[in-house]
């Protein structure tokens, strides 16, 4: 009976890093599927770029969301705890905002590369709160 919370976190933590894992994946398969079957003709080095930003953009945050998500175990390799609470705010609120941009920026970046500015207001939005 001891240790359900932890139990409970670490399965909340699983099922949300991989919710999170496909909607990454979802965002990129659609940008290639899209970008670069249908709009084959209008690709240019800039969307490589771009999609290598994005990339960039999904990894650095997403580790940092599995670092905090794993769960600590004691030497006998019993659960002590789940990792941290992923729907609580602060960096970890930041965190999930700027992969939901970056998904957001991906996808309609394939209607135009005007979408690309969102970055730019999203950074004076985020300089504002500090």
């Amino acid at each position: 009976m001891a240790n359900q919370g932890a139990k409970k976190r670490k399965e909340e933590n699983a099922r949300h890093m991989a919710r999170l894992r496909q909607v990454i994946i979802a965002c990129n398969v659609i940008y290639v599927l899209v970008r670069m079957l249908f709009f084959h003709s209008t690709i240019s080095w800039k969307h490589w770029i771009g999609l290598i930003v994005t990339s960039l953009a999904y990894f650095i945050p997403y580790n940092q969301l599995a670092k905090m998500a794993t769960p600590s175990y004691d030497d006998d390799g019993e659960l002590l705890d789940g990792g941290f609470d992923m729907t609580t705010g602060g960096v970890c609120g930041y965190l999930h905002d700027i992969i939901y941009i970056t998904c957001f920026v991906q996808v309609m970046s394939i209607i135009s590369g005007k979408f690309w500015y969102t970055y730019l207001v999203v950074r004076s939005i985020f300089s504002s709160k500090l």
